[in-house]
């Protein structure tokens, strides 16, 4: 499933993956730089090189330190119920949080 289809916390840190929140590319990032670093990570996996691939992550800011600016801490590769996005996460329906597990 691709991630755009999966449930995105309302304030676009976070897609739930498999039943945890898996932090998303940092928005902030030019388009042009964003699929320059993505096709680098999509090559990195095909070549089980993890090393570039979590180079990659880390620039995209899937990884490493959190791109967000307010000082919120990062709940990656945790439930969603057993963080403040709990409430969000139980308002969503039943068939959009399949689509997380």
């Amino acid at each position: 499933m691709a991630r755009k289809d999966r449930p995105h916390t309302t304030d676009g840190r976070y897609l739930v993956s498999r039943g945890v929140l898996k932090r998303c590319t940092n928005p902030n990032l030019e388009n042009r730089e964003r699929r320059v670093l993505l096709k680098t990570l999509m090559q990195a996996r095909m070549a089980k090189d993890r090393e570039a691939a979590t180079e990659a992550k880390i620039a995209l800011g899937e990884a490493g330190p959190v791109w967000w600016k307010d000082g919120a801490p990062d709940f990656s590769n945790q439930a969603p119920e057993t963080t403040p996005y709990k409430t969000w996460w139980l308002s969503l329906s039943q068939q959009e949080r399949d689509t997380g597990l």
